[in-house]
């Protein structure tokens, strides 16, 4: 099958069926077409003929997105995404072939959890984020704010006093109000800063950044709340090496699009899947990521439950995931 035609199946999966078809072509191209991916499959002794349930496929340690180039076309990046970090601290890179295809992404899946974004003022609180180039939330909230179409709709960066002042402006206007921000800076404006508005959505991405003490999720969206006069906060699960997103409309939980699945594995034995309701390490197959390696296993812990969904536990005391030693260098 043409690539081109595998990128248009993938936004087109309706079943486990489909997924799981398409989730093996792609993980055939990207064996072929990825050196690092490949490499890394070989030395785990994958068959890839015997391989014929996307549970059987090899995840590539996301530590890898550090200290290589990882794409399966041998064309020039459009675009590089650097996941954050602390001062001399190696960061990942990920080289984006097709933009459009990220554009693609979190559009329908926007689309599929909120609506149309024209249907929103977006503001949004993300610095650190917006400090620094390369960022892909920054990316994407940008487009999303382009989509909405509201010239009320932008980034804050510092400016908390003029955050809550266009949010007190807006009180009386139709649309609903998507505040969306990292957790540190949500924190600081629900300090300093309380409001209510009829129609707000107030949407964390994670993070403290070293900027406040590590809360849990309960103690934090407790405390966003009570400060917005909110009944639930929204949550988004994404990160610098994928190019799709899970939501939670509350209490944590998150769904995933149709062409993005969450799998979990054993602390343990990191080939080997755990059965759904038991906590392990966090697993993505993202075949929007087709370009790049769309079966990656993060450093982040969980727990499946019913409905394919998922919840976020925290992530690994080590620093590199377990399987980056079997990388051929």
């Amino acid at each position: 099958m043409k690539i081109t035609e595998l990128k248009e199946k993938i936004f087109r999966i309706e079943n486990e069926e489909q997924f799981n078809s398409i989730a093996l072509e792609v993980f055939r191209f990207q064996y072929s077409a990825c050196e690092v991916y490949n490499h890394f499959c070989q030395a785990l002794q994958t068959d890839i003929q015997a391989v014929n349930h996307y549970s059987q496929i090899p995840f590539l340690p996301i530590e890898l997105f550090k200290k290589h180039r990882i794409v399966s076309v041998q064309e020039a990046a459009k675009q590089v995404f650097y996941s954050s970090g602390t001062t001399g601290q190696e960061t990942s890179r990920h080289f984006i072939i097709d933009p459009e295809i990220y554009k693609k992404s979190f559009t329908l899946t926007f689309q599929k959890f909120f609506g149309q974004p024209q249907d929103y003022h977006i503001l949004a609180l993300l610095p650190g984020y917006l400090e620094r180039e390369g960022s892909s939330l920054i990316y994407m909230v940008n487009e999303l704010i382009s989509l909405s179409q509201s010239p009320h709709s932008g980034f804050y960066l510092d400016e908390l006093e003029s955050l809550q002042n266009k949010i007190k402006e807006l009180k009386d206007d139709s649309r609903k109000v998507l505040l969306i921000g990292v957790s540190f800076a949500l924190l600081d404006l629900a300090e300093k800063f309380p409001i209510t508005h009829p129609r707000l959505m107030v949407m964390e991405t994670g993070g403290m950044k070293g900027r406040r003490r590590e809360m849990v999720r309960e103690e934090l969206h407790e405390t966003l709340m009570k400060a917005f006069s909110v009944d639930s906060v929204y949550s988004e699960y994404g990160m610098t090496e994928l190019l799709s997103q899970a939501y939670s409309v509350g209490e944590g939980i998150f769904s995933t699009p149709p062409w993005m699945k969450v799998l979990i594995r054993d602390m343990n034995d990191p080939l080997s899947q755990v059965a759904a309701e038991r906590s392990g390490g966090i697993s993505v197959i993202d075949l929007a990521n087709l370009f790049s390696c769309s079966f990656i296993a993060t450093q982040d812990l969980g727990r499946i439950l019913p409905q394919n969904r998922f919840v976020i536990l925290g992530r690994f005391d080590n620093t590199d995931v377990r399987g980056c030693n079997l990388l051929v260098q």
